[in-house]
């Protein structure tokens, strides 16, 4: 390969890193959804609750229990603080 090339290309390369950081928007950190952005039905006190065995369809469908929504941070074994 010609040196002269190889400069134009590794020029060519810096020049459109140099661009596209330029150009690219700052994003921002997206924030931790929290129970109340989510939307689930409820029943009050005293409702009767189906038992059903196997798949079915039913009408009638309630949310007793939708999981344990806490969040914690993401922790890898390469974060060292200190």
């Amino acid at each position: 390969m010609d040196p002269i090339t190889l400069i134009f290309a590794i020029g060519a390369l810096i020049a459109s890193y140099a661009i596209k950081a330029l150009i690219t928007p700052a994003t921002e950190n997206p924030k931790a959804a929290a129970l109340g952005d989510f939307s689930f039905p409820q029943t009050e006190e005293g409702t009767p609750q189906s038992v059903v065995f196997g798949d079915v369809w039913i009408e009638d469908w309630t949310v007793l229990w939708y999981g344990n929504m806490r969040n914690s941070p993401i922790r890898t074994s390469t974060d060292k603080k200190g």
